[in-house]
């Protein structure tokens, strides 16, 4: 079956907001068995909304359309569907009688701009929002069911999750399936190279490449003759792939790599403080955006300052006038000292030049230092890290927590995915 993708809303056709909408709908339309063949974005215009939707209607089984569902005058979704389904608009009094529920539930006043909302196109089933005020609805049209939903990306999701995966479920025979493996310390021409011959071999099966940086995701897409046979033969492909990447695989679908991270300190029952300069507290906020990060996470420190360096980690003056703040030196003091104040199993550090300004020859912008102290003995790790500085900054901020999940799992922090100067003190 086939699928496009229809957003409605002036604010994108400006601009003014990314559409983030469209490429979440496409990778769930995706994983549940559709292929989607057409984007469409348009602006708030009655006419062209019906003409745009009776075209996609013509040439694809399913259409999601996201926008145009609220209160105000510029929300003409419904109206032009009606208008290309040639009916009109009708009161849905559930829809209704919900929008007042919520509404009065915070003290507001319900007026004539909000019962708008409840209006559907006649022979519409309306698809219950759990989040918001506007309900969804679904529609037969041409040769495709369509289905609508707020562009509020939160209720967007909820409809989509509660009404419509299931809807299309029943469309149809599903015949594929997809396994997303998420990694990190790996560019996207190397992962190509790796794994180039896969799909020559296997031609039931599509690689796919998502880079959201600094991460890279790998779909495997199998089709079959039935959903299981789809599924195992994407499973065992699934093998194939983090085998050939091996420890820059981190995870499935569904993970993160700071929740995973927290996984395995869990695991290990370890506990871990923080020392940062150049990253200016992205570990620690990426560490405690994990609900139950409180486990593992004992102390983070935000030493831009070498004074800071000194007077809350107990760096010596010696060493950052002898070696500088970004030094392997350094890095070694401030994880020793965050894992001596913070009483933690283990410490990791950051120092580094993160730009535009401040690189010199020896030490040019993208130069960062890391420290892990354990009870083993700390170590230290030169990266020379490119892009701006944002980028730097949150490329470093994996690069520590990466140095932190290959200690909990057991893995020499001397290796990995990424290449780097290791010194090691004991």
């Amino acid at each position: 079956m086939t699928a496009a993708v229809l957003s409605i809303g002036t604010e994108l056709t400006r601009g003014e907001l990314v559409n983030s909408n469209a490429a979440w709908l496409s990778e769930q339309l995706t994983s549940l068995g559709l292929e989607v063949r057409h984007h469409s974005t348009l602006a708030d215009d009655l006419d062209g909304i019906a003409t745009e939707l009776s075209r996609l209607c013509q040439t694809a089984n399913v259409v999601v359309a996201t926008g145009g569902l609220g209160p105000t005058s510029d929300d003409l979704t419904a109206k032009a569907v009606a208008k290309a389904c040639g009916v009109g608009l009708v009161r849905d009094e559930p829809s209704w009688e919900r929008i007042k529920k919520r509404y009065r539930a915070r003290g507001l006043v319900v007026t004539a701009l909000h019962a708008k909302q409840a209006d559907l196109p006649e022979g519409a089933e309306a698809l219950p929002n759990p989040v918001g005020s506007a309900p969804g609805f679904a529609i037969a049209h041409g040769n495709a069911k369509a289905f609508f939903m707020p562009g509020v990306p939160r209720e967007m999701k909820a409809i989509f999750e509660s009404s419509v995966i299931a809807a299309i479920a029943k469309l149809g025979q599903r015949d594929s399936y997809q396994v997303h493996i998420r990694s990190f310390g790996l560019r996207e021409s190397e992962v190509g190279e790796m794994l180039e011959d896969i799909e020559g071999v296997n031609g039931d099966i599509t690689l796919g490449y998502r880079a959201h940086f600094p991460e890279l995701e790998v779909k495997v897409l199998a089709r079959a003759a039935t959903a299981a046979e789809a599924e195992q033969r994407a499973k065992t492909i699934a093998e194939q792939v983090r085998d050939r990447l091996g420890d820059a695989v981190y995870g499935e679908r569904d993970d993160t790599f700071n929740a995973v991270v927290g996984e395995h300190l869990r695991d290990r029952g370890l506990t871990l403080a923080v020392a940062e300069s150049c990253t200016g507290g992205m570990v620690g906020a990426m560490l405690t955006a994990v609900p139950g990060s409180s486990e593992y996470l004992l102390f983070d420190a935000v030493t831009y300052a070498n004074s800071a360096k000194t007077n809350v980690l107990g760096v010596s003056p010696d060493t950052l006038r002898g070696y500088g703040a970004v030094s392997s030196e350094t890095a070694a003091a401030m994880a020793e000292g965050a894992r001596r104040v913070a009483g933690s199993d283990i410490a990791v550090s950051t120092t580094g030049v993160a730009g535009p300004g401040g690189g010199t020859d020896e030490k040019p912008v993208g130069t960062v230092w890391f420290g892990l102290a354990t009870p083993e003995g700390t170590h230290t790790f030169r990266h020379l890290l490119h892009g701006d500085r944002e980028q730097i900054r949150t490329r470093a901020a994996y690069i520590a927590l990466e140095l932190v999940r290959r200690y909990a799992m057991g893995k020499p922090v001397s290796e990995g995915p990424f290449q780097s100067t290791c010194d090691q003190k004991t």
